[in-house]
């Protein structure tokens, strides 16, 4: 059983993946923490960051067990994956990596960009999470807050519609609805409601593959 959970950033798709992960007792992959990943691996190495070929080898080389979500949400390594994601050999080789992990038993929910149209097309649920792009920076503003942060809401706008651009844009595996997927739009929704929503769809889809 493979849920695809795909969207823009700060859409809540993170926060509701781990939630059905948690509810069904499946594997749970943030496959934007792969690229991240990759990029810290290099930047500890001291290794450039445009040099595809390394970059690939080093994407190959990643343990997916490994991933600590509270050091890869550092700036700076986002910023670095930002370089290496738009690579077409680092995709290959994390795209190969994430389909290994879909394969978990009994079941895995990968959350990212691509999982619905690209590393999953034959899941057997697949949500796209969005919201409105000023309800994204705001919720975004709002965390950075709540931790102790300062933040800059128009600089953080700007970036979510930048982001947006560069994801939806690019020539390798931009960011779309798969065609059969549900569209859960989170701008009216806690996670609470989202979390709901999900649920019935995936209950749904279970019963049919009982």
């Amino acid at each position: 059983m493979i849920i695809a959970i795909d969207g823009p950033s700060a859409a809540g798709k993170g926060t509701l993946s781990r939630r059905i992960a948690s509810e069904y007792g499946f594997h749970h992959l943030d496959t934007g923490l792969t690229y991240r990943a990759t990029a810290k691996a290099l930047l500890d190495a001291g290794l450039p960051l445009d040099d595809e070929g390394i970059a690939a080898r080093t994407a190959q080389a990643l343990d997916l067990a490994d991933l600590d979500r509270s050091v890869l949400a550092r700036h700076e390594i986002g910023e670095a994956a930002s370089k290496v994601a738009v690579m077409p050999a680092v995709r290959r080789a994390l795209v190969e990596a994430q389909r290994a992990f879909s394969q978990k038993e009994p079941g895995t929910v990968l959350d990212g960009r691509d999982i619905g149209t690209v590393v999953c097309p034959d899941a057997a649920v697949k949500l796209y999470v969005t919201a409105a792009p000023e309800i994204r920076a705001q919720r975004r503003y709002d965390e950075i807050l709540a931790g102790g942060g300062k933040a800059d809401f128009g600089a953080i706008f700007e970036d979510v519609k930048r982001r947006d651009d560069r994801d939806m844009g690019r020539a390798d595996s931009p960011l779309k609805p798969a065609e059969d997927a549900h569209l859960l739009d989170t701008s009216e929704m806690d996670i609470e409601a989202a979390f709901r929503a999900a649920k019935s769809i995936i209950d749904a889809a279970l019963s049919r593959h009982a």
